[in-house]
């Protein structure tokens, strides 16, 4: 383990941390303070810091009422990738939708994101999903473990 802290995005300047990670990571569907503010309303936002550092971020959907699967996104910057941080980012993630009760756990990966999609593929994930959102021309992965 390393020295990763991880804490739930509860004031602006992490959700501003959580939206930065977010926004650069998929720069397609870039998100204002305020709908970033409107999410951590619905969903577990969570930043991950190695000191001061700004690494990863989380995001957990939780299971809807007509539906059992959660949602668990780790991302973690360019920078910062291949040392371990999406790893621990996950099974924070993976544990905290367990708590909210869900018993299919999926992720979503945008295809211009090959690190994300060999890691959730390597952490067991299968895709069950492909999709564009409105005016993109690169796909979305649903993938879920078995």
């Amino acid at each position: 383990m390393t020295n990763l802290r991880i804490e739930q995005a509860d004031s602006d300047a992490m959700l501003q941390d959580w939206q930065y990670v977010h926004n650069l990571v998929i720069p397609t569907a870039v998100l204002s303070l305020d709908e970033v503010r409107e999410r951590a309303q619905r969903y577990q936002l969570d930043v991950a810091y190695l000191g001061d550092v700004l690494v990863g971020c989380t995001t957990v959907r939780p299971p809807t009422s007509d539906a059992s699967a959660a949602t668990v996104i780790a991302r973690v910057l360019p920078d910062h990738r291949g040392q371990g941080f999406g790893g621990e980012l996950y099974a924070r993630g993976l544990t905290q939708a367990r708590k909210l009760g869900a018993s299919v756990i999926e992720t979503v990966v945008w295809a211009s994101n090959p690190d994300g999609l060999r890691f959730a593929q390597g952490h067991g994930f299968v895709e069950v999903d492909r999709y564009l959102l409105p005016g993109d021309s690169v796909p979305w992965f649903t993938l879920r473990l078995p």
